[in-house]
């Protein structure tokens, strides 16, 4: 008998284990070996947006180029679909947004989607319906017959997008979409993300701007020098605290406004928590501290009341996914 499972279990799209890439050195310099993956692991489900975040030189577009078949791994597996990255048959089921598409200048919108049609050995009818849907959903279905020499480079990432999705790809794989764009051209790539999203596409996009990922990804790995630092759905790295402890706002007045009662009370409060006292009016004492554990706010709290105490203020403080993203980045890069 069936449990049920098969109906609610995700689809894995893209899984990636232990996957290392070295670059040998040589050559002039005598540059050492480069490690640009050491051990990288992930999984993307089918419907995800998934984004690779981190700074320039984080392994990002490495990653990316392995799962296409560009480049081979030095170690690890990577597979889309349960098929080995890079096979012909896992690429046919996947569609590609580089980070700086060339369109020959002689194209127009529709005849550049004609081009990658043929590419993608797709019959003359199906590229002519294709061409017709897609120019729709990037916006370019009035200036489809004008020269992309006069497109924008934010219309011609839309275009980009358009002939990634020529051939109806499972996967879309997207190197860096918004980069160099302006504001306007951000808003529209977005718009288009967006859309595909809510089409049930799966998306895997690679950007070092935390906000674009922030803005249309459901999940998300955080990069630096080769190693994913977090992963998870982005609700859950954004709010789930710091990972050295539980910190927290605490404020609370004591009956006598005298230092020495309540540098007393700091120094019990001291075994339990680590942090600095950030404001004090009269004989109201304000701080921001981190524990390890609950039980330890719990003697906290004893401590406060035994001094005769009002607890005014016990609050959680939740990390910001920027605050998680550059405190994991800092940690990595070192002194």
């Amino acid at each position: 008998m069936s449990s049920g499972l098969e109906a609610t279990d995700p689809i894995t799209v893209v899984h990636v284990d232990q996957l290392k890439k070295t670059y040998r050195g040589g050559g002039l310099f005598r540059r050492g070996n480069v490690h640009a993956l050491s051990g990288v692991s992930l999984q993307a489900d089918a419907g995800q947006v998934f984004g690779l975040l981190g700074p320039n030189g984080a392994g990002k577009t490495t990653l990316i180029k392995i799962l296409l078949g560009v480049i081979r791994s030095t170690g690890g597996r990577a597979s889309l679909f349960g098929l080995p990255a890079g096979s012909s048959t896992a690429r046919q089921r996947v569609g590609y947004l580089p980070e700086s598409l060339r369109v020959d200048r002689h194209h127009t919108a529709r005849s550049a989607l004609k081009y990658y049609g043929r590419l993608s050995r797709l019959d003359s009818a199906t590229i002519a319906r294709r061409s017709d849907e897609l120019l729709k959903i990037v916006g370019l279905e009035r200036r489809d017959r004008e020269s992309v020499k006069r497109f924008s480079k934010g219309m011609l990432q839309r275009l980009g997008l358009a002939q990634a999705l020529m051939h109806d790809p499972d996967l879309l794989i997207l190197d860096e979409p918004t980069d160099g764009l302006d504001p306007v051209g951000r808003s529209e790539v977005r718009r288009v993300i967006e859309r595909l999203r809510d089409q049930g596409k799966t998306i895997f996009l690679n950007s070092h701007i935390l906000h674009e990922v922030e803005l249309v990804c459901s999940h998300l790995a955080i990069m630096a020098k080769g190693q994913v630092l977090a992963t998870g759905p982005i609700a859950e790295l954004a709010g789930g605290g710091s990972d050295s402890g539980m910190t927290f706002d605490l404020v609370y007045r004591l009956p006598d406004g005298d230092d020495t009662i309540h540098r007393q009370t700091a120094e019990q409060i001291s075994e339990f928590a680590t942090g600095d006292w950030v404001a004090h009016h009269g004989n109201t004492w304000q701080g921001r501290l981190t524990c390890d554990q609950q039980s330890s706010i719990d003697r906290i709290v004893d401590i406060v009341r035994g001094r005769d105490g009002s607890l005014l203020r016990l609050q959680p403080v939740r990390e910001t996914l920027e605050d998680k993203f550059m405190r994991l980045i800092n940690a990595a890069e070192g002194p």
